[in-house]
């Protein structure tokens, strides 16, 4: 299913881990899309892992209130097992950007496209992308504070920027620059991102859960050590009427 815009996109939401990031594939066993939360859970140890697998499976039952209490429960899990700032940035740090990303966000750019992530991961995380890549905008799940002296997590903010949550956060950006739907673009991977990706003038589906690419305009699938964000850019040209 293609969707041709009438003219390039004027904003290109875009889901992080996963999408902007190489995917962790020995780590999706669909659930849901593997993050970085999974990988800390790891860093942790196989038990922390195995309470933290126990969440996502409570969370697709709906046992959750919503994205905030399910985070709530795994920040309570990372502190039982003890997480530290070290081993947090180095996680942080760890994750690859794509290849082809680079080139493509300056090709959005220069063809005067907002870019912003959505994500329902760490702003360590997003703020790392968003400074590299000098994205204009980026909303992120989870900020933590970690004590100066011991090194743990003393604090954290929290955003419910999943799921539906990703709508919502779209709409801010909608309204602040007098945008309609029709004008977006959305690329992503997990089945978190479906609301989204429903929500937009073109959904594009990359090596993305089938949920997601069931409601998608185009499915890219290139698989582990295949992985080329530019095949998005030539997508997004090749879909709207010049």
């Amino acid at each position: 299913m293609v969707c041709a815009m009438k003219e390039y996109p004027k904003i290109i939401f875009m889901d992080l881990e996963g999408t902007l990031l190489k995917k962790e594939y020995k780590l999706d066993n669909g659930k849901v899309a593997p993050s970085a939360w999974t990988v800390l859970a790891k860093y942790l140890g196989e038990e922390c892992y195995i309470e933290e697998e126990k969440t996502k499976e409570k969370w697709l039952k709906g046992e959750y209130s919503g994205y905030v209490e399910w985070m709530r429960d795994t920040i309570n899990i990372h502190k039982k097992y003890n997480l530290k700032y070290d081993v947090f940035k180095r996680v942080i740090d760890s994750v690859e950007i794509k290849k082809g990303v680079r080139k493509s966000i300056d090709e959005f750019r220069s063809n005067g496209a907002i870019t912003a992530i959505i994500t329902g991961g760490f702003k360590a995380l997003a703020d790392r992308v968003q400074r590299e890549l000098k994205i204009d905008h980026a909303l992120c799940g989870c900020e933590y504070f970690f004590d100066d002296r011991t090194g743990y997590i003393e604090h954290f903010n929290l955003l419910p920027s999943d799921e539906k949550g990703k709508v919502d956060f779209m709409k801010l950006l909608l309204n602040e620059y007098k945008f309609g739907k029709k004008d977006c673009v959305f690329i992503g991977d997990g089945k978190n991102d479906v609301h989204l990706a429903k929500s937009v003038g073109l959904a594009i589906a990359l090596d993305a859960q089938k949920e997601l690419k069931e409601v998608s305009n185009i499915i890219i699938d290139q698989g582990p050590n295949k992985e080329d964000f530019y095949d998005v850019a030539i997508a997004i040209k090749n879909n709207f009427i010049v």
